[in-house]
This record gives C-alpha cells, sequence and structure tokens, in this order.
C-alpha cells in the first residue's frame, strides 16, 4: 500500500502535525486573493484539501468551495470542523488523478505540498491534467509546493519530541529526488512502536513549468513564501500561479 494511502487516516498524523497554523491558511488566501483576484462567490476546488483549514478559509471569504482528499479520515474531520463554523462546504472522496468535473470550477488550489506522492513521473502528470481540466478556460490554478533547494539546505537529519505519552522520532533524507521522512511513535511505559513514512519528490520550478506545460496550463507569476515575496533558492516555499489556456 502506497504510504500516502494509510498515513492520513491515522489518528497519529493528527498529533504530528497538530501545530499546523490556521493563520499561516489566512495569510496563503489573502495571497490568492490578491493575485488571482477572484470574484466574489467564485467556485473553487481544493484539492488535497486535507482536514479542510484552507477550504474553511475560503468558505470564510465567501466563495463556494468543494474539496476533495483521498483520505476518508481527513474528510470525516473537514466536514466536523466546517459544521461548527457553519460553512456549507462539500467535501467529497476522490484521487487528484481523476478529474472532478469538466470546466466547472472558476479557480483550482492545491496547497500545502499535497503533491508529488506518486512514484511514476505519469500520475504526478495525471493530477496535474485533472486539476486543469477542472478548470474553465482562462480560470486560475494556486500551487503551493516546497522549495527543492531550500529543502536540501534547511534539512535537519534527526529529531525527537513528547507528546502526552507518546514520543515521536523523525528521521529525514533525501534520495533518488525525493524527500523522506520516517516517523516512529514509541508509547511511554510500552515496547510498543508504530514507524510511519512519508515521501514526496523534489519537484523544480523547472518542472512544474514543463507539466503545465503538458495540462494546457501557462504559468503566470511564482512566490517564494505566503507574504508573495520573490521565489529564490533561499525561499521557504515555491507558490505558482497559473491560468488555463483559453479557447
Amino acid at each position: 500500500m502506497p504510504w500516502y494511502e494509510e498515513w492520513f487516516d491515522r489518528d497519529e498524523y493528527d498529533l504530528v502535525y497538530e501545530n499546523r497554523d490556521e493563520q499561516e491558511a489566512e495569510r496563503l488566501m489573502d495571497l490568492l486573493e490578491r493575485v488571482a483576484r477572484p470574484a466574489p462567490g467564485t467556485a473553487v476546488l481544493d484539492v488535497g484539501c486535507g482536514r479542510g483549514r484552507h477550504a474553511r478559509s475560503l468558505a470564510r471569504r465567501g466563495f463556494r468551495v468543494t474539496g476533495v482528499d483521498l483520505s476518508e479520515r481527513a474528510l470525516e474531520k473537514a466536514r466536523e470542523r466546517a459544521a461548527e463554523e457553519g460553512f456549507d462546504i462539500c467535501f467529497r472522496q476522490g484521487d487528484m488523478r481523476e478529474p472532478v468535473c469538466s470546466e466547472c470550477f472558476d479557480g483550482v488550489v492545491n496547497l500545502f505540498t499535497a503533491f508529488g506522492y506518486f512514484e511514476e513521473e505519469d500520475d504526478h502528470l495525471r493530477a496535474i491534467r485533472a486539476m486543469a481540466k477542472a478548470l474553465r478556460p482562462g480560470g486560475w490554478f494556486l500551487q503551493d509546493f516546497l522549495n527543492a533547494a531550500y529543502v536540501a539546505d534547511t534539512l535537519i537529519p534527526e529529531d525527537t519530541r513528547r507528546v502526552g505519552e507518546m514520543v515521536f522520532k523523525q528521521r529525514r533524507w533525501i534520495e533518488d529526488g525525493r524527500i523522506n521522512k520516517e516517523i516512529t511513535i514509541h508509547y511511554c511505559g510500552t515496547t510498543t512502536a508504530h514507524t510511519f513514512r512519508e515521501s514526496v519528490r523534489l519537484f523544480t520550478l523547472a518542472d512544474f513549468v514543463r507539466l503545465y506545460a503538458a495540462a494546457g496550463l501557462d504559468l503566470v507569476e511564482t512566490f517564494g513564501d505566503y507574504t508573495g515575496a520573490p521565489h529564490t533558492p533561499q525561499a521557504p516555499r515555491l507558490i505558482l500561479l497559473a491560468r488555463k489556456r483559453s479557447r
């Protein structure tokens, strides 16, 4: 089973990433509004929506949001949190390689490195094409990915932290063009331990330009962080704004 089919459905995932910043999501949505300039009521598709923090931020701004994710566990959490805030967001289970629809959204987002999981290059192209297919001609696409050069320069090989009665040990390494993470969870007072793995292809800007061209997308602008600073080798993120070619 591929790592992403198991890991995102685990309770431990929520503990490892419990400190994800809602304000960070708001800053990214501020950037989206500034650079894509979506009209009020715009229909937006969030692919790889996870627990729904970006989808809720979009809904908070008055957009009509659909979130898609492979993980049913993530979607359950997303629905619960949206309901708590009173948002009418459509969350549906699906594989990002399969088109949601044809030309039915004004904008598509793929955020916080919810990409690069697959082993086969064709699967990544399938995913980009599926997201592009959901866009109306002239529609915008915002993708937020890690910056490969920054990851290589700032890699922390190992760290350990304790959360309640669990100890998380994380090991990171780069191999065959992928950033890999091994997460071992030890339960205090027992000999029980579970190990999970993450692995993401280190796509560069040139890689995305090639994928976009093959999917009928034109790259418009790039950014290096959620404030909209320029993309450089030292920037923490690679944020790309593209548009679907008009007929």
